[in-house]
């Protein structure tokens, strides 16, 4: 699997939301903007999880990233921490 090229990642970061964990939707049906954690397709474990998904996936080093909740709230959040930690790791 290669990195996208691109700072868009939403389709990707949201396929793989819906195919972890809301299996049951399409990925058309998962808003961008639709919180994650109070719709409850997320909690703290999930959260782990997407993180480390993130890291391998993106080939991301996130020791000196700051981890906050909500750079995970949504895929347009998601997608924001994507540009801004891809942008420290250069």
């Amino acid at each position: 699997m290669t990195v996208d090229q691109t700072s868009d990642h939403t389709t990707t970061i949201t396929r793989y939301i819906v195919d972890e964990f809301v299996p049951d939707i399409s990925a058309a049906e998962l808003a961008a903007d639709y919180d994650l954690f109070a719709g409850g397709v997320i909690d703290s474990l999930a959260l782990l999880k997407v993180i480390d998904w993130l890291g391998e996936r993106f080939r991301l080093s996130l020791d000196d990233v700051e981890l906050s909740p909500d750079n995970f709230r949504t895929v347009q959040d998601i997608n924001a921490f994507v540009g801004a930690a891809s942008a420290q790791s250069r």
